[in-house]
């Protein structure tokens, strides 16, 4: 059946039922991104679900970075009503549009659980949008709306209790939708070889007292750049967004890899330079879907029922191949006496001369 509960409601953008996106592309996708950590860094939750109506899918995730293990609990399904927002044990609930949501991870056998509500910082705001045309086809065309905020409810991970308070323990968020590469691999065809993102990618939102800043650098091999964002955001409506102009990045990367350690951002226009140390990585490309494993990738389809599974990681097993993904951080950011906390996503596809990555294997040079 075509109709489905949200056709009830005045939301379409096109002659189609909410079931169907305007655009047929298979890699058409609507998904929302969170992360929470504590001050401390004792650990660093990032979570997610997705929904891809083209391809009938549903599925979500939990990744929690605590001491040496990342602990993982994702569940996926065929997609039924777009008004539906859960997958197995867990659902994302809207109760505020653009200021107060909920996740949860009911429990099960698996070694996360949580009921946590979010509550922005910040005014959200859009992020520019996203499109990379490869060989005459589109593999991204995004758009997506970011917020800063604090979280408050109970984290259960590997049998430990705790209490989250909004005091202390921040976050952030994205919801993104539009086309890019998700499912099963498709045939590569003329772009045998091509990387859908390559070169170096930075997202760093960080969150301030009373302000937040965003940082987006997508820079190719040779220096151009497809994607850039540098916007200082008040936390009172009222006062205007500060545009901070373009950017330099000076990153230091643990010899032999492609993980970022610290980063210098530079802001000339604005007279703002920030220091950027990572606290906790997190190697999300393994286990959640982001797609380094062949066996669970977001948008896969599973078979008919849902399915729901945990896994306990090893960073140190991990983290070799992790490298090769996208890596999300929590970090530390200063500038003159102010100090915030937030997320240094970083990524290295295929290589970047600028520090020494002379191909898609190859990790910073020494020191």
């Amino acid at each position: 059946m075509a109709l489905s509960s949200w056709d009830d409601f005045p939301v379409h953008q096109a002659p189609e039922f909410i079931r169907h996106p305007a655009t047929s592309d298979r890699n058409f996708y609507d998904r929302y991104y969170f992360n929470m950590y504590p001050r401390s860094a004792d650990w660093f939750a990032i979570f997610g679900f997705g929904q891809y109506p083209n391809l009938g899918v549903v599925d979500a995730f939990v990744d929690v970075r605590k001491g040496g293990e990342q602990h993982i609990v994702r569940s996926s399904g065929p997609l039924v009503d777009r008004a539906d927002t859960s997958v197995g044990p867990l659902r994302v609930e809207v109760i505020e549009p653009l200021r107060r949501l909920r996740f949860v991870v009911e429990p099960t056998e698996h070694s996360v659980a949580m009921d946590i509500t979010w509550e922005g910082h910040i005014p959200a705001v859009a992020e520019p949008r996203q499109f990379i045309r490869s060989k005459g086809k589109v593999v991204f065309d995004t758009q997506r709306l970011a917020q800063t905020g604090r979280w408050s409810g109970t984290l259960v991970v590997g049998g430990d209790e705790i209490t989250i308070d909004p005091a202390t323990c921040s976050g952030n968020r994205d919801r993104s939708w539009g086309v890019r590469p998700v499912g099963e691999p498709e045939s590569d065809g003329i772009r045998q070889g091509e990387l859908v993102l390559a070169g170096m990618w930075n997202y760093y939102p960080m969150q301030f007292d009373d302000h937040a800043i965003f940082y987006i650098c997508h820079e190719r091999d040779d220096g151009s750049r497809p994607l850039v964002q540098a916007e200082r955001v008040w936390s009172d409506p009222d006062r205007p967004v500060d545009e901070l102009g373009p950017s330099e990045h000076e990153h230091t990367i643990a010899p032999g890899t492609r993980v970022i350690t610290r980063s210098l951002l530079k802001f000339p226009n604005s007279g703002i330079e920030i220091e950027c140390t990572s606290l906790l990585p997190n190697f999300i490309s393994v286990g959640t879907g982001y797609g380094i494993d062949a066996d669970w990738r977001h948008g896969m389809y599973h078979g008919p029922e849902t399915v729901t599974q945990g896994r306990v990681l090893s960073v140190d097993e991990v983290k070799g191949i992790g490298q090769y993904g996208i890596i999300d951080h929590l970090a530390r950011f200063t500038y003159g006496e102010t100090v915030g906390f937030g997320l240094l996503e970083q990524g290295f596809f295929g290589p970047f001369g600028h520090y020494g990555l002379t191909d898609g294997v190859m990790g910073a040079p020494g020191a």
